[in-house]
């Protein structure tokens, strides 16, 4: 009878350890990105009353004899199933579709998290505005490349502040020369381009026919008044027999050393574009990459992570790339307050890199992850539990009252 007393103990005890974690998950059935919890019990020690035999003589075998003294709480597993996706409209909340975490650190130790309902900061900075915990990844440099191999570090979108320009470095060139044009006919293509502080240039390709499908170029760069002030560059573009560029002699660049850059400015030509075919003279300077000064007026964060901005002068530029997280046993992780995760001896260390890559999922803009609760599960869970509370108080009050009769006994 004592042994039923403490039996039935321990399962009230544990069952009210369950009933803990399942009023945490209905707690938290609209928190953002939660992971539900789940109880799994265990016997413990059972004591023996008689050992086994093995059969003897003819005489089969007999089984031992035990009695259980109880259960234990196993485990309490963290389900990491992911939550249903909710679109919010806004830019900066994120979602990861796959096995990863965000990374993020209050400036002193990094924690891991799933939530990713983010927004600019007074300073700029991607950040969770419930706790003030920053995501990390990799700045761009000033030339937008991304070192993925680079420390970790919080990202910054200057919204409105950041100006920036671009010299013209290539310049392709398109369309048509008409392969009935006399020998000394010209043809006259103008292009805009930028020096590395924004200034604009106005730039002449004047083509004349050399003929035997051969055009000469020559290209200057223009005063305002119309009047040539620097030479660039001159050279031949052959065509075949068909019509299709062949090559091209002379210069392969443009060069305007009257810029103000200290070595000038040095444009690459591509005219790989331009045909000769009976039909109106309209070559053109398809494509150039200089733009004049802008402000960053907005951006956008692709499923890699990769923050984009977007300028006034139409420039898009790298930002910088969101980190992503993933681990062996996300199973291990500790809980931390803030939907946030830590490290632990079971999780494994954290692969830190880009997402879409080893497993980490992909990124979905302007969507959060929802919690994933199952209220119908939990609501059934809880009604098992709440009977397997009861039964074992019945087995306390009844060994109460064997107790009792015992105690009678001496009447």
């Amino acid at each position: 009878m004592q042994r039923s007393l403490f039996t039935g103990v321990s399962g009230l005890r544990n069952h009210q350890t369950k009933l803990d974690v399942i009023g945490n998950n209905i707690a938290n059935v609209n928190t953002t990105a939660f992971k539900a919890g789940r109880v799994r019990f265990q016997d413990i020690l059972s004591q023996n009353i008689r050992g086994a035999s093995a059969p003897l003589m003819g005489r089969g075998g007999i089984n031992p004899a035990q009695v259980g003294l109880g259960m234990s709480v196993a485990a309490i597993d963290t389900i990491h199933n992911p939550g249903s996706l909710q679109n919010t409209g806004r830019p900066t909340d994120l979602a990861i579709q796959g096995d990863g975490f965000f990374v993020m650190s209050d400036g002193v130790s990094e924690f891991y998290s799933r939530d990713g309902a983010f927004s600019l900061g007074a300073d700029g900075d991607l950040v969770n505005g419930a706790n003030g915990f920053k995501p990390l990844g990799w700045q761009a440099d000033a030339f937008g490349n991304i070192d993925t191999n680079a420390p970790l570090q919080s990202l910054n979108i200057p919204l409105g502040h950041a100006v920036s320009t671009r010299a013209t470095e290539n310049m392709v060139l398109s369309s048509n020369l008409n392969a009935l044009a006399e020998a000394g006919d010209e043809h006259i293509a103008e292009v805009m381009i930028f020096d590395s502080q924004g200034g604009m240039h106005l730039v002449e390709m004047t083509f004349t026919n050399f003929g035997g499908n051969t055009w000469s170029w020559e290209a200057n760069r223009i005063a305002e008044d119309g009047t040539p002030l620097e030479l660039g560059g001159t050279g031949e573009v052959v065509f075949d027999g068909h019509g299709s560029f062949q090559s091209t002699t002379g210069d392969t660049s443009l060069v305007f050393t009257g810029i103000d850059d200290v070595n000038g400015l040095e444009i690459a030509l591509d005219f790989n574009d331009m045909t000769q075919v009976v039909g109106t003279s309209n070559a053109q300077v398809r494509y150039q990459d200089g733009f004049p000064a802008g402000e960053l007026d907005e951006f956008a964060i692709g499923k890699t992570g990769v923050i984009s901005g977007i300028y006034t002068n139409g420039l898009v530029v790298e930002l910088g790339q969101i980190a992503l997280a993933s681990f062996a046993n996300p199973e291990g992780l500790t809980k931390a307050a803030g939907n946030m995760y830590q490290v632990s001896s079971n999780s494994g260390q954290p692969r830190v890199g880009g997402a879409g890559l080893e497993g980490r999922g992909s990124i979905e803009t302007a969507t959060l992850e929802m919690s994933n609760v199952d209220l119908s599960y939990e609501f059934t869970e809880m009604i098992t539990t709440s009977r397997g509370f009861q039964a074992n108080s019945r087995v306390i009050t009844t060994s109460d009252d064997m107790l009792q009769e015992v105690v009678n006994l001496k009447r």
